[in-house]
């Protein structure tokens, strides 16, 4: 089981992230898992570790939904 949980830093990110209307969609998927995350044992999800790898390897993205994929591949289950 992975003991991390998600910053205070990155949980104000995650929730400015999902109130404001022009976040992308990943953006907000990231966001949300960070959230769920914030003082719990929840892992990311397979799916959701491939989206935020493919995040981390793309010049695209914010650096905001960078810090927000990172805090999720962070929080993987490293046995996958």
């Amino acid at each position: 089981m992975n003991k991390k949980r998600t910053s205070p830093d990155v949980t104000s990110l995650a929730s400015r992230t999902l109130r404001d209307p022009s976040a992308s969609e990943i953006a907000r998927s990231l966001a949300a898992s960070c959230l769920s995350q914030s003082g719990t044992s929840n892992q990311t999800g397979a799916d959701l570790e491939t989206k935020a790898s493919a995040v981390l390897q793309s010049k695209k993205y914010s650096k905001d939904t960078q810090t927000l994929a990172a805090s999720v591949l962070a929080q993987s289950n490293r046995k996958r």
